[in-house]
């Protein structure tokens, strides 16, 4: 395959998985402002440093308010990680593949694209998030579905995977660094009803509500929930979840191509970390410092498999 149809694969899904995942992140920011009092624009600092644009926001803005930190994160095109911005790039990197496609896929595409861009004309009121946050995972999961309904399962699929894996396991870790990163009012809160709500904020931003409540019989502790979205197998948005499934597509490419990269080193390292690591020892250790530990990692695997499969040959 020629190292420009990959690249285009790869980050065509790795911008409809951001997308979603900011949405994810903007809908965990207003559950968790739902259990402040006052205005909660400081909460949108924590948001905007875990989606990385804490920087950038300031350059356009002179003081920081929940709605344009929505706005910033949603719609401005000047924000590369936008939805909006996400959105037009996922579309683009498609165009480019397009015959690698099928036409379920591209249609679904497309349509995204095109719905969103009217949803997100103007500035949204604060009513209107929690309809337009659902539309764009209804969306994005319509897009997915299209892929896996009729795509074959060759090195586009598996490239197209990679994509949506390495995405997913670095917004995952960017959401929990939410909880941990400015939304506690004080080290004395933990374990409180406020601490025990933002928890299960977080499950629901993540649609994992009900099968928390399965796998943990309902308790909302601290300890489990982190357990759940790192380490727990079963769980398809858990850090242990994309790296099982990322070490899988890399393996059926070393199949394929009869040889294996840097990157099957690094994704399997990462793997054995979260297979072996208990979660009261990451907890004990700092869960932001093991959050952002991973997200480097998780970087420097992506930048691995660039290189690795020359994705700009």
């Amino acid at each position: 395959m020629l190292g420009r149809t990959a690249n285009g694969l790869y980050w065509m899904f790795r911008y409809f998985e951001r997308a979603e995942n900011i949405a994810r992140l903007i809908d965990a920011g207003l559950r968790m402002s739902l259990t402040r009092s006052g205005t909660g624009d400081d909460d949108w600092d924590g948001v905007l440093q875990s989606a990385g644009v804490r920087e950038a926001y300031d350059e356009g803005h002179s003081k920081l308010t929940s709605a344009d930190a929505i706005d910033y994160l949603l719609r401005d095109r000047s924000n590369p990680s936008s939805v909006m911005s996400c959105v037009d790039y996922g579309r683009n990197n498609a165009r480019m593949v397009r015959t690698a496609l099928t036409r379920e896929t591209w249609e679904a595409t497309n349509e995204f694209w095109i719905e969103l861009k009217a949803l997100l004309s103007k500035r949204l009121k604060a009513a209107e998030l929690p309809e337009a946050i659902d539309a764009i995972k209804h969306r994005a999961g319509l897009i997915r579905g299209a892929f896996h309904g009729s795509m074959l399962r060759n090195e586009l699929y598996n490239f197209a995977r990679i994509g949506t894996f390495i995405e997913r396991a670095d917004n995952t870790s960017r959401i929990l660094d939410v909880k941990y990163y400015v939304l506690l009012p004080s080290v004395s809160a933990v374990g409180t009803s406020i601490d025990n709500i933002q928890w299960e904020s977080i499950l629901r931003s993540v649609s994992a509500h009900r099968s928390y409540s399965w796998a943990y019989d309902g308790e909302y502790r601290a300890m489990n929930i982190a357990d759940f979205l790192i380490l727990n197998g079963q769980m398809p948005r858990s850090l242990a979840y994309c790296y099982e499934k990322i070490v899988s597509e890399l393996g059926y490419l070393a199949k394929e191509y009869g040889e294996r990269l840097p990157a099957h080193d690094t994704a399997d390292a990462i793997r054995k970390t979260l297979q072996t690591r208990a979660i009261k020892e990451i907890m004990d250790q700092g869960l932001h410092e093991f959050l952002e530990d991973f997200v480097t990692r998780n970087n420097q695997l992506g930048m691995e498999i660039s290189d690795g499969y020359r994705f700009y040959a």
